[in-house]
């Protein structure tokens, strides 16, 4: 994976230039910033695009090699179409088995009929008849809320993914439980999208436009906080100083030199460990009959984001 001088080398500018960029903190042009994110994009389009899965797939690779096995990785793009194209082509190359991050349901069924071992990945299945990994979304969730409530805020927007996404439903199902048991339900504010810096710029600005304006904002993922910093930066609102900020995942040590948000920090290196040597014990015959879900805690890391009300 390119490391933050990587990036600083191909757009011109100092590692630490980079890395106020990417944590939208501290001051630079425009320009710059452009630049930034076109070295970027440039150097890694789908793993600078999700940190998260790249440490992910790292697990998987150095647990599968280690058995002696390789991997192949498709990206999905959240597309039905494109995750059954991926599953089709792979077991016309008689691939062993699967690691799967599913955009819909059917995909199991087309796998479990042609007998094909796989593990789910990340999301919350609801078939007891399946091997699955994933970490705790909803208390995560509920540990940044109530981090926040402690601070003393008791207006806490949340912004998160689809509402046909576990991970997503997860995280309002912690948020609404942390906001229940401290009596302060009647304040909740859900803004549902993609997990994209996009949709987190979009749901800031409806926030910050709502009324009576929230005093602390939970983003489901780290790419919703990178654009929510962008837009609370285009408002001229300081964070923690007016608005408090915290997310789920954490950003690499490669691309931060100053580590900002408060966090959730997911152990997905683990996760891609864990979902790895299970599947293997499927294919190699040593494994337990009954199927598991294992479900990995997550760390609440408290940094400069978040602040006292």
């Amino acid at each position: 994976m390119p490391t933050i001088r990587d990036v600083a080398k191909l757009a011109g500018v100092a590692p630490i230039t980079v890395s106020r960029v990417i944590n939208d903190e501290g001051y630079f042009t425009e320009k710059t910033r452009q630049k930034v994110e076109a070295a970027v994009r440039e150097l890694v389009v789908s793993d600078i695009a999700n940190p998260f899965w790249t440490t992910v797939a790292r697990g998987v690779e150095d647990a599968a090699n280690k058995r002696g096995y390789h991997i192949i990785i498709g990206n999905t793009d959240e597309s039905t179409e494109k995750q059954e194209e991926y599953l089709l082509f792979l077991m016309k190359k008689q691939v062993d088995g699967f690691l799967f991050v599913p955009v819909s349901y059917d995909a199991s069924n087309t796998l479990q009929k042609r007998r094909v071992p796989f593990v789910v990945l990340d999301r919350r299945f609801p078939s007891d008849q399946v091997d699955s990994v994933r970490c705790d979304s909803v208390g995560g969730a509920l540990g940044l809320t109530k981090h926040l409530i402690d601070s003393g805020h008791r207006r806490i927007a949340i912004v998160t993914g689809r509402q046909d996404h576990t991970t997503a439903s997860d995280r309002v199902e912690g948020y609404l439980a942390a906001l229940e048991a401290a009596n302060i339900s009647d304040t909740q504010q859900i803004y549902w999208g993609e997990y994209t810096q996009q949709a987190g710029y979009e749901n800031t600005v409806k926030i910050l436009n709502s009324t009576p304006r929230p005093t602390a904002i939970f983003a489901a993922n780290n790419f919703i906080a990178i654009g929510m910093m962008r837009a609370l930066r285009d408002a001229n609102m300081r964070v923690p100083e007016e608005i408090s900020v915290v997310t789920f995942d954490d950003l690499p040590a490669a691309i931060t030199i100053d580590p900002f948000f408060t966090v959730a920090a997911q152990p997905a290196y683990e996760m891609g460990q864990k979902a790895t040597e299970l599947l293997i014990s499927r294919l190699d015959g040593d494994d337990p009959q009954d199927y598991q879900e294992i479900v990995l805690p997550v760390e609440i890391i408290v940094r400069k984001s978040s602040g006292k009300r």
